[in-house]
């Protein structure tokens, strides 16, 4: 039975109050019921009366087909009642469909006009820079309100004279020099940036600690002169560490002297008491250690640039030992002992032999490393040593097996 269909018996009351309800709780889209509120927008769609007419209209149809009589009557008062609201609704409608139309002109006459034009007729950044100084000039004007263009340039006042440049105290530069550093390269920032030093230095390696009595006598020098001299400035002691590296070209001068101060004169081009004992008689020369390998031949003790100490092996095939010097002034000072250590390191695996003299001390140094001694030859140093010499002229054939 139609929702609207009014009933005196209970029944018919009841069904109506369902269906009434079922209407109010009818859902959209959303799955929410519908309900009208005042702020609703009402859009073309929502103004549209082909719904309202046809629901009317079904209601009217039904209505009449269940009692003629009682639908003629309800006929009449539905055209009355939709003569009444029709024509408000005809006139809002045909308003929002006005306001609709003059935008979408608007709209499109924009769009018509950027695309006659295109991006010519935008004004360019000159055009628009020139227009806001216009439009700013206009504004001052209005306002009364003087800009920089209108500045009396009487009103300036002028600076004042530049003060002449002053000396600076003598105390600001004896206190930079007093500063002591270290060279990068030997710093703990290099340790903390990665410093490598290049492969071709020849650097084996770098002691700050020793301190030997020569350098010990050099301070207590430069102390007493400081006490002698007190009005003098000395420039401060730079501290300086004892380098190890391999033979340069640079150290053949000092090396040649050394060796001849500890040994005899001449070493550099005489024969090699190796070449009696080990293979054929050969000239062995320091010099012959540059075409060789000496990174691997040789280490050389250097304290700034004095050549303090020198150990040089033959070959890397031979393994012997043919000199091991300290410069006076260096002794007992682990120099020495630091050459030995870093030589038998660069030539592992293989066994080092090497002479030294009967009485020569050194052999208590040998013999902390693991040399030791195979042979003892008379009269061994008798070509090399002159009579007078307080050295032994025997020796003892050392080796370090490896």
């Amino acid at each position: 039975m139609p929702p609207f269909r009014r009933a005196s018996v209970k029944n018919e009351d009841e069904t109506y109050t369902e269906g009434v309800s079922q209407l109010k709780r009818q859902k959209g889209n959303s799955g929410r019921a519908i309900v009208p509120s005042p702020n609703m927008r009402v859009t073309r769609a929502s103004m549209s009366l082909d719904g309202l007419l046809d629901f009317f209209r079904s209601g009217t149809e039904s209505r009449t087909s269940d009692d003629p009589a009682n639908g003629s009557e309800e006929a009449s008062d539905f055209e009355r009642f939709m003569g009444s609201v029709l024509p408000q609704c005809l006139e809002v409608r045909c308003q929002i469909q006005d306001s609709d139309c003059r935008m979408d002109n608007v709209v499109s006459a924009a769009i018509k006009y950027a695309s006659a034009f295109g991006t010519s007729a935008l004004p360019s950044p000159i055009q628009v820079a020139i227009s806001r100084k216009l439009q700013l000039r206009r504004e001052r004007r209005r306002t009364n309100i003087q800009g920089l263009d209108f500045v009396d340039s009487h009103s300036l006042t002028s600076l004042s004279p530049q003060l002449p440049p002053q000396s600076p105290q003598s105390g600001i530069f004896n206190s930079l020099n007093s500063i002591r550093t270290t060279h990068y390269e030997m710093s703990f920032l290099s340790r903390l940036c990665g410093y490598r030093p290049s492969k071709n230095s020849g650097l084996v390696a770098v002691d700050w600690e020793t301190r030997s009595p020569w350098m010990e006598l050099m301070a207590d020098v430069r102390e007493h002169y400081s006490y002698a001299h007190p009005a003098s400035t000395q420039s401060p002691e730079v501290p300086v560490p004892i380098r190890y590296v391999s033979l340069q070209p640079s150290h053949l001068r000092q090396v040649h002297e050394l060796l001849a101060r500890v040994f005899w004169d001449g070493i550099d081009g005489l024969l090699c008491p190796l070449m009696f004992t080990i293979c054929s008689p050969m000239l062995f020369t320091v010099s012959d250690l540059l075409q060789s390998s000496p990174e691997r031949c040789s280490v050389i003790a250097v304290y700034g640039k004095i050549v303090i100490g020198a150990a040089l092996l033959s070959s890397p095939q031979e393994a012997y030992i043919t000199y091991l010097a300290v410069r006076a002034g260096w002794h007992n000072s682990q120099v020495a002992t630091t050459m030995l250590y870093h030589l038998i390191a660069l030539n592992p695996h293989r066994d080092i032999t090497l002479h030294v003299a009967a009485n020569n001390p050194a052999m208590l140094l040998y013999n902390r490393f693991g040399f030791k001694a195979e042979e003892f030859i008379t009269g061994f140093y008798e070509d090399y040593l002159d009579s007078q010499s307080r050295a032994s002229m025997n020796a003892f054939r050392l080796r370090l097996r490896r």
